[in-house]
């Protein structure tokens, strides 16, 4: 096995050596030689050699370059954060009460508006033969307010749920995944 501390850097074929590419090659053949210990006083003052001067090699010496296959990788869930998945989890189960209360309201506001109510008071009036229409009104049990205050209780209880079960979903995860290794995800490259 070679040291390629000690390897000798020659010239490429085919390019002219300049006098400045030649003083940055003695001074990497003499970094190189003496182990790594060059000092950034030591480097050329100069700028660099220009890129496009310098050779670069292809992967077929005179043809056309291969086409690129998408690079993929292998990778291993092996642990999941529980604090981050404890914050997540808090944050959507807000934005989820949030949706089920605007939603609840904009129901029962269009259920007001067609005239359920109305419709489900005159009904049960006839079928329970009063002909008092203060007898019985559907709002007292089902209005606004109930089912709002009901709405806001289920909203607060689902988010700690959906928080509590979360946070214990990672940390169950990360003793089988201490068992059994993870989940195993093949990640690549777009090709396009």
């Amino acid at each position: 096995m070679t040291d390629t501390r000690t390897q000798r850097v020659e010239p490429d074929a085919g390019v002219e050596e300049t006098a400045e590419r030649a003083d940055w090659r003695t001074r990497l053949q003499s970094a190189l030689t003496s182990g790594g210990t060059s000092t950034p006083e030591t480097a050329p003052a100069g700028p660099r050699p220009e890129v496009s001067a310098m050779p670069t090699p292809g992967p077929n010496a005179g043809g056309t370059p291969a086409p690129k296959q998408p690079r993929k990788a292998r990778l291993r869930l092996s642990r999941v954060d529980p604090w981050s998945v404890m914050k997540t989890a808090f944050l959507l189960s807000i934005a989820l009460a949030i949706v089920t209360i605007v939603s609840v309201v904009i129901v029962w506001s269009v259920l007001g508006t067609a005239g359920v109510w109305d419709s489900i008071n005159s009904s049960v009036q006839n079928v329970i033969g009063g002909t008092d229409s203060a007898d019985f009104d559907v709002e007292n049990y089902v209005g606004m307010s109930r089912v709002m205050g009901f709405t806001m209780l289920v909203s607060v209880i689902d988010v700690v749920l959906i928080t509590a079960i979360a946070t214990l979903g990672a940390f169950l995860y990360n003793m089988s995944a201490a068992l059994l290794g993870g989940i195993e995800l093949t990640l690549s490259e777009d090709s396009h």
